[in-house]
This record gives C-alpha cells, sequence and structure tokens, in this order.
C-alpha cells in the first residue's frame, strides 16, 4: 500500500477543497471575462500600444509592493476571515467598474486605476490562497491538489475569455465586469460554511515585519526555491509578450472581433487543459528540467508564429500549442515551489515566489510594449522569443529541486534550551555556540559540509552566522550564529526538518567521536541590569 500510486483526482475526495475548487473556477471564469473586457475596452480608448499593455502591469504591479507582506499576513491570521474579506473588496471592485462602464465613463487611466486596484486584491489573496491547499489535503494528495488547482484554471481560461467575447459583443465591456463581481460570492459562500480546524499556537502569533523578515531569509539561503524563482524570470519574461501583445493583433493587424479574440484566448485554455491531461504521462518518462525546456522551446515558436502569422484559422492552433506550452512550464513550477519548501515559511515562499512571477510579467508587459510602440509589434514579439531562448541556455544549470514531502517535516531533534527567566521570551539578540574537535586532515571537509548548515540557519532564521577556528588549537572549531531574540530561537527549533537533520549529520560526522558537540546560548544583558564600570 506505501508504493500505491496517489490517484490524480485523490484531492477531489476533501469536500471543503472539492467545493473550493469549484467555486474557484467559477471566479477564475469572472477572471477571464474581466481580462477580456479590459484589454478590448482599453482598445476602444486608445490605440496606443503602450496604454494596452499597461492593462497588464497595473493588474500585475501590486505585487512589488503586497507579495511578501500578504505571504507574511497569510501565516499569521486566519486565512478564512482574510479571504473573505479579499474577496468582498474584488467584487466591490468589481462592481464599481462596471457601473461606471455601463454609463460610459471608464476613461484610460481609470480604467487602469480600477485594474490596479483588482491587482491590489489579486496581491493580497494569492499567497494565502496557495498556502491553503496543503490545509485541506493530505500530503498523499497534495500534487493531486495543485494539478487540479491548475486544471480548474486553465477549465476557466478556455471557457471565460470564450464567454466574455460573446458577451463584449452583444452587450458590451461592462457585463464582463459585472459578471465578475458575482463570481466571487461563489468564493465567499463556501468560505462561510468552511469549518476551520483551529490548531493551538505554541507561541505566540509572529509579528508582520518579523514574519516578513524570516520569510525572505528563507528565501534567500534556499538553493530548491532560489532554482525555481531563476526559471520563474527566465520563462515569464519573454513569455509575458504574447498575451499582453494579443489584443493588438486581433484588432490592429488582423481586424477581428471581440469574439475573435475571445476564441484565441478560448484556444489558449483548451490547449492547457489539453496540456494537462497529457502532463502525467510525460512526467513519467522525462524530468521537470526536461519539461520545462521542451516547453519553453515551443512558447518561443509560438512568439514567432504570432510575429508572422496573420491567418486567424492558422493561429488557433498556434494559440492551441501556447496553452499546452503554459501550463506545462507554470505546473512545473508550481509543483516545486510547493513542495520544496516546510509548512512553516510555506505562504511567505509562494509569496516570493508569486511576486517573481507577476514581476516578471509586469516588466516583460512594459518592454515589450514600448518595443512594440517604437518599433513594431513583430521585432517585439521576435525580440521575447529571442529572450525566451536565452533565459533557457543561461538557467540549464538551476535545476528544479526533487523534494520527498516527507523529508520537510519537522524533525524535532534538538534539544530543548534552558532560559533562567522563563516569562521574558523578547530577550535577545541570542547567540549560539557549538564546539566541534575536527582532525585536521578532515578541516577541508568540515569547512565544505558547514556551508550548507550555515545555509540551514539562515533560512531557519538565523539573521548572521560564522565559523572560526581555535589559534592555539587547530583541532577546535566554533560555530556561531545569531536568532533576533529568544522566542524567535524557540521557533528556530521547531522549522528544523528531517532533511536538515541530514545535513547536520554529515558536518557533525567529522566530530571527534570521543568528543561531545558543546552548545551554549549567550543573551544581551537585559535592560535593567547595570554595566560594569572600569
Amino acid at each position: 500500500m506505501a508504493n500505491e500510486k496517489a490517484s490524480p483526482w485523490g484531492a477531489l475526495n476533501h469536500s471543503t477543497f472539492r467545493w473550493l475548487w469549484l467555486a474557484s473556477i467559477a471566479s477564475n471564469i469572472g477572471t477571464w471575462m474581466h481580462e477580456v473586457g479590459a484589454g478590448w475596452l482599453m482598445t476602444g480608448l486608445s490605440s496606443n500600444p503602450m496604454h494596452v499593455a499597461l492593462v497588464q502591469v497595473a493588474g500585475s504591479a501590486p505585487m512589488f509592493l503586497l507579495a511578501l507582506p500578504a505571504g507574511a499576513m497569510a501565516d499569521i491570521v486566519d486565512k478564512r476571515r482574510y479571504l473573505l474579506g479579499v474577496q468582498l473588496w474584488m467584487a466591490a471592485v468589481a462592481t464599481l467598474l462596471a457601473v461606471l462602464t455601463l454609463l460610459g465613463l471608464t476613461t484610460v487611466w481609470l480604467l487602469l486605476g480600477m485594474t490596479l486596484a483588482m491587482g491590489v486584491g489579486t496581491a493580497l489573496m494569492m499567497p494565502a490562497w496557495s498556502a491553503l491547499t496543503p490545509e485541506l489535503v493530505s500530503k498523499r494528495d497534495l500534487p493531486s491538489a495543485i494539478a487540479l488547482s491548475s486544471l480548474g484554471i486553465n477549465v476557466a481560461r478556455a471557457l471565460g475569455p470564450a464567454i466574455a467575447g460573446l458577451l463584449v459583443s452583444l452587450s458590451g465591456p461592462w457585463a464582463t465586469f459585472a459578471l465578475n463581481a458575482l463570481s466571487f460570492f461563489a468564493v465567499m459562500a463556501v468560505l462561510l460554511t468552511w469549518k476551520r480546524e483551529r490548531q493551538v499556537a505554541t507561541f505566540p502569533a509572529e509579528r508582520l515585519l518579523g514574519a516578513m523578515r524570516a520569510g525572505w531569509r528563507y528565501s534567500r539561503a534556499s538553493k530548491p526555491l532560489q532554482a525555481v524563482l531563476v526559471r520563474a524570470a527566465a520563462f515569464f519574461v519573454g513569455a509575458s509578450a504574447g498575451m499582453s501583445l494579443l489584443p493588438l493583433i486581433v484588432r490592429g493587424e488582423l481586424n477581428g472581433s471581440a469574439s475573435d479574440f475571445g476564441l484565441l484566448l478560448g484556444s489558449v485554455g483548451i490547449g492547457a487543459v489539453l496540456g494537462a491531461m497529457l502532463l502525467p504521462k510525460l512526467r513519467e518518462r522525462i524530468s521537470a528540467n526536461k519539461l520545462v525546456a521542451l516547453a519553453s522551446a515551443l512558447y518561443a515558436l509560438v512568439l514567432l508564429a504570432l510575429a508572422w502569422v496573420r491567418e486567424f484559422a492558422v493561429l488557433l492552433p498556434v494559440m492551441l500549442l501556447s496553452g499546452a506550452a503554459w501550463i506545462a512550464v507554470l505546473s512545473s513550477l508550481q509543483i516545486s515551489a510547493q513542495t520544496s519548501v516546510p509548512d512553516w515559511v510555506r505562504a511567505r515562499a509562494l509569496s516570493v515566489y508569486i511576486l517573481v512571477f507577476f514581476g516578471s510579467m509586469a516588466a516583460g508587459g512594459a518592454l515589450w510594449g514600448y518595443v512594440a510602440s517604437q518599433a513594431t509589434i513583430s521585432l517585439a514579439l521576435v525580440a521575447a522569443a529571442g529572450c525566451l531562448v536565452l533565459g533557457l541556455l543561461l538557467t540549464l544549470h538551476f535545476p528544479l529541486p526533487v523534494t520527498e514531502s516527507e523529508d520537510l517535516a519537522p524533525s524535532l531533534h534538538w534539544p530543548a534550551p534552558i532560559l533562567a527567566d522563563e516569562a521574558d521570551l523578547e530577550r535577545g539578540p541570542v547567540m549560539v555556540t557549538l564546539q566541534y574537535d575536527i582532525a585536521t586532515e578532515h578541516a577541508s571537509e568540515f569547512r565544505q559540509a558547514m556551508t550548507e548548515v550555515a545555509r540551514m540557519r539562515r533560512r531557519n532564521g538565523a539573521f548572521s552566522w560564522g565559523l572560526v577556528q581555535n589559534s592555539e588549537n587547530p583541532r577546535h572549531w566554533q560555530e556561531f550564529f545569531f536568532d533576533e531574540s529568544w522566542l524567535e530561537h524557540l521557533r528556530h527549533h521547531g522549522r528544523v526538518t528531517r532533511a536538515e537533520q541530514r545535513i547536520e549529520a554529515a558536518a557533525r560526522h567529522f566530530q571527534n567521536p570521543d568528543v561531545p558537540v558543546h552548545i551554549e546560548h549567550f543573551l544581551m544583558p537585559a535592560k535593567d541590569v547595570p554595566h560594569a564600570t572600569p
């Protein structure tokens, strides 16, 4: 039974996940309808390619400011109430935009402002939403849940644009904004009925700034997560050109209608759904790295086709391929990001991934919009394809992580530290020292092993780390690291995973077996303790 493969549909056996998944599909259909309506409305308000590209930029830019705080908030507040508030905000913004557009009051800058407000809601929602999945399903069904979430997004991507194209043709863009507002209530209804299991907190909740610092330190010191971030930036900067310039190609160069635009976007969604169905078989045959490389190369070919092909019937299969390539890259990166981080930092790590994703999309959208406005759309797409291929070649030495989920469970093998004044948990900083006895012939190997220990300390909360050798006795080494407070050091104890326990054991392999590693903790003097006078 232990070797039995998890079902690709296993996550749907969890009722809360199943209903939230269905509600999120409805909400994502509304979001895609909104995207089509906003893009088409902007082409009617302005023919400037920069304005059209700025719709995507306005929706993505809030991630730069809000992704990290939102990730921290997702770890320290009740996710259910938090998500309810954000959904209500987005419903209100969509309703206001629908009313203004119906009355003919929407301008270029008002549309960009409302899109920015929707982007704020998205920025606040996404880290919490992404981190919610492991709470709704078992670890065994987590890959199924991630794959189903991607599939749901792309089902919405197939249906939303097609519905939006029809609505825009019949009623105008305001109807897409109105239905998007209604779609948020489906998610709110499920969240209101979800009886979330409350976990008894061992320690007081982290403060926002401290939680942000901890998440940032983890991201800087985690090689697996860094590989995901680098690969994401390399793909999305170039790939953003396809979606940001597609409205201009349809309206300006194909003389197409809103329905044509919706059909092309619907083809992207259908391609993504078909690609998602093929992905399990592909993953059995090739590694995630090869899959991302092949899909990136395919997407570069899609951009070249968009640059030169102006036959609508030919572009439909091209967009099918673009959807398949997109879902292959996106789902591979998301699975790697989700499974390469432990529970305690998941929302914050995912917020950094989301920051890179949207930042790359925003920067790419602005860049290729500028190139198109200064030269031609075709040149911008060719340049984006070249950027995609160059990024692929430059990031081949950043392999995506292959991490077993059980390795990320807390090891809890550190002995409990002793604090004389147990009430003063905020006292700090704390310096922890570990004294080693290492034979001189193993000194080089020990130092090499300690580089991974250093990364481990930093990603789990240490803001400083060092390793020194005794000048009188070269066998004696001392490791030291600093945590912000005694409370943060206690949290550090609970963050060490089983995989990191093996990292620590690899370094201690060189320790003299007859001499135990000596560990001490030091605190800054309390404020009420007078300093000694010379």
